[in-house]
């Protein structure tokens, strides 16, 4: 008698998970992670500067953190920190980098629409600050910048307000946040609004009036940033703000 060969049982495939974007609650979780990350890759830094000082008092602390060098070397630091911490979000959520950031090359015409329209905001601003006897920059960026001047270490603090600050809040807020919120119940306005007082609650070295002018630049990188689907486009923005502000600041300062 033939014997009958019984098959082996078809082991089920599995499907591999689809990529999904972070909404509320999973961006809210993962923005505390990032950070975290952020507040980490800047603690490292005064760490090792209050090590190499050789003593710790509420004194040096103080007298470091408002340095041009440790402000400096913190923001520049914050960097690669948040970047990672992107990265492992992104990853967790199995979609591309770049994709879920939106890393695309920015429009010209909306880039020079951006330009325009954020030298009307901060002109208003300016002439608000006139209006009411205030000066038209933070009396922080002034000292940060004196400090900087007298450790020659201008060039490092431009490099920090006008580069890695730019990419660490864009990628973080308009990037990530904005991201998840846009495609939550908050809808892109919700988001925009959000993800603006977040990074409102990123400059509370300033006052409340620039910090409505904080809030007022964050909203229109947003809406740049809900039409022109390009984080890029607010880096720039953000950045060319930031070297005009410094300039700005040199200038009333030296005179």
């Amino acid at each position: 008698m033939s014997s009958i060969e019984i098959p082996a049982p078809i082991a089920p495939t599995k499907t591999p998970r689809s990529p999904r974007v972070w909404k509320f609650w999973g961006t809210l979780l993962w923005g505390f992670v990032i950070f975290a990350a952020l507040f980490l890759g800047q603690a490292v830094v005064v760490g090792v500067l209050v090590w190499q000082h050789g003593s710790f008092d509420m004194a040096t602390l103080k007298t470091l953190l408002a340095g041009g060098l440790t402000l400096s070397l913190s923001v520049v630091a914050g960097l690669p920190a948040v970047l990672a911490a992107i990265w492992l979000a992104t990853r967790a959520a199995r979609m591309g980098f770049a994709e879920y950031l939106a890393l695309r090359r920015p429009p010209w015409k909306l880039l020079l629409i951006g330009v325009a329209a954020l030298a009307v905001v901060v002109e208003g601003w300016d002439l608000m600050a006139q209006a009411t006897g205030r000066d038209v920059t933070p009396g922080f960026m002034g000292e940060v910048l004196k400090s900087a001047r007298a450790d020659n270490t201008l060039w490092l603090l431009v490099l920090a307000f006008c580069v890695a600050a730019p990419i660490t809040e864009e990628f973080f807020v308009r990037g990530f946040l904005y991201r998840g919120w846009s495609e939550s119940f908050l809808r892109p306005v919700g988001a925009i609004l959000l993800s603006s007082l977040v990074w409102t609650l990123m400059h509370l070295q300033y006052d409340w009036f620039f910090l409505g002018e904080v809030f007022s630049i964050g909203v229109l990188l947003g809406v740049l940033r809900y039409y022109g689907n390009s984080i890029w486009l607010t880096v720039i923005l953000h950045g060319l703000n930031n070297l005009a502000a410094t300039v700005q600041t040199m200038w009333l300062t030296s005179s």
